[in-house]
């Protein structure tokens, strides 16, 4: 590996192109959700619309461990480059649908392209970066996701009022253009394996279709049906019985998909239940905080995009910071230590504080994102440091499968106990609803407002209020399983401590 100091010029050109990667693929995570009802308007489709976002989001996951391994077997040059491309390409395809079917498909093309994008970027860190000074770069990758979350609600919410809801995805064709041609030219020097590929075609099948089957249960629950609902029954018992084939396989062949000798390092399992339970509480706050902020408040979308603004800014403040002392320490263990010892505590102050006191909100919210900021890159640092570099891409690749399957099961299960709270709050009897129906909880709690007024709205939003501190905290009960797994693990020293120059 070359020094940092012969390699200076060169890793800020890389960044630069491999964080315009990351962005591009959070910010198609966030933009179009406020294009939503844009959406639905002119294809008088509802019965797909929540499959625009779902769609993205299910192939991104499954992507990601696969470009992982096609790294380690190609280079991370290549498949960059396949990433940014296909990503490029859906968006067009996005942005000229002609119907919901043909958004759905070009999403689910955009979102395998996006997989690359995450997997390889991070990946690429590991392969030129020491594992000492890691933590910093990571905490880049995290300012970007920081970024995407606020940056995507208020241009997708700009862009769909004074132009159209497909500039939400042409705006990605001149970034995602410009982002493949600086990869394009710095990422020249990467290594290439010299080993000659085999393609675990079973492994990769079983793994789609198990992924794509667990994810497609897990968003249906999100989304209102009941686990117990024949069709998200068939779905789960598919995905239950491919994972286990996978695992049986996996354990078996030559040139396996996701090595199963990694999930007995004990420090690389600990980081990824870690990061689970940090994504988890992430994605579900990012979820529900502005869900709250309506209901309760009265505030309008566009300001309950700007209410997640301290969270965004805590994500990058923890990132830095945990990033630093980590190479000056050269341990990890303490800064997720922090951060997991922070998180419940944060959702406890957001959750008894009322959503009017902005201020004392937002403080929590700082506080909610720097244990995010804190956990997530250091969590990724400590995976790469406890693998051998020819497991670097795969390692990786799983570690944001984690943090995307903590993301998918948070939303879905702190929205499935809110459908569960609000059952016997008699919100059913006010317009006609039925709770658990086809129809999110978020459609339920806004189109149950609209049809009351007066003394009735306050006791209602009282209701609501008592309703989201209960769920609040819930959650940060389950972030307690986040403290523990942290409190677990090892507490190794960083590889990389020669390398002084910082």
């Amino acid at each position: 590996m070359t020094s940092l100091n012969q390699t200076r010029p060169d890793i800020r050109s890389i960044l630069f192109a491999l964080m315009m990667a990351v962005f591009l693929s959070a910010l198609d995570q966030t933009i179009v959700a406020v294009s939503m009802p844009a959406i639905s308007a002119q294809f008088q489709d509802f019965d797909l619309l929540a499959w625009v976002i779902s769609a993205y989001m299910v192939a991104l996951t499954v992507a990601v461990p696969i470009y992982g391994k096609l790294g380690d077997l190609y280079g991370r040059r290549r498949l960059m480059l396949l990433g940014l491309g296909v990503f490029t390409l859906a968006s067009l395809f996005c942005a000229m649908a002609q119907s919901m079917e043909q958004l759905v498909l070009a999403r689910v093309l955009q979102g395998i392209g996006a997989g690359g994008m995450v997997s390889v970027s991070q990946a690429i860190i590991g392969d030129i970066v020491p594992p000492r000074e890691r933590g910093r770069y990571q905490g880049y990758f995290s300012s970007m996701y920081a970024a995407a979350s606020v940056a995507g609600p208020v241009l997708g919410g700009f862009m769909t009022e004074y132009l159209s809801w497909r500039w939400v995805f042409i705006i990605n064709l001149p970034l995602g253009f410009l982002a493949w041609w600086v990869a394009r030219q710095t990422l020249i020097g990467l290594p290439v394996p010299q080993r000659k590929p085999i393609i675990d075609y079973p492994g990769t099948l079983l793994m789609i279709v198990g992924l794509t089957a667990l994810l497609l249960g897990i968003t249906e629950i999100g989304q209102g049906h009941s686990w117990r609902d024949q069709h998200v029954l068939g779905q789960l018992s598919v995905a239950l019985l491919a994972l286990v084939f996978f695992v049986l396989y996996e354990r078996r062949t030559r040139e396996p998909l996701l090595p199963m000798h990694l999930f007995t390092n004990r420090s690389a399992v600990l980081c990824w239940c870690t990061i689970f339970f940090t994504s988890f509480q992430a994605i579900s706050l990012i979820v529900l905080l502005p869900l709250r902020f309506q209901t309760v408040t009265g505030g309008g979308a566009d300001s309950a995009a700007l209410h997640l603004m301290p969270l965004a800014i805590g994500m990058p403040i923890g990132a830095y910071f945990g990033g630093r002392r980590t190479s000056l320490t050269g341990r990890y263990k303490p800064i997720i230590l922090t951060g997991a010892l922070l998180m419940p505590l944060a959702i406890l102050g957001i959750a008894f504080t009322p959503p009017h006191s902005a201020i004392l909100t937002g403080v929590f919210m700082v506080l909610a994102g720097i244990a995010c900021g804190l956990q997530f890159p250091t969590s990724l640092v400590g995976t790469q440091n406890s693998v051998e570099m020819k497991d670097m891409g795969v390692a990786t690749s799983t570690t944001n499968l984690f943090r995307s399957l903590g993301g998918a099961v948070g939303v879905a299960s702190m929205s499935a106990v809110l459908l569960a709270m609000l059952a016997g709050s008699g919100l059913e009897q006010i317009d006609g609803s039925t709770i658990g129906g086809k129809r999110g909880s978020g459609n339920l709690l806004m189109d149950s407002l609209h049809a009351v007024s007066g003394p009735a709205l306050v006791l209602l939003r009282g209701q609501l209020s008592m309703t989201f501190q209960h769920l609040l905290m819930t959650s940060a009960a389950v972030s307690l399983l986040g403290l523990a797994a942290a409190l677990a693990m090892p507490n190794h020293l960083l590889r990389g401590r020669e390398d002084k120059d910082r």
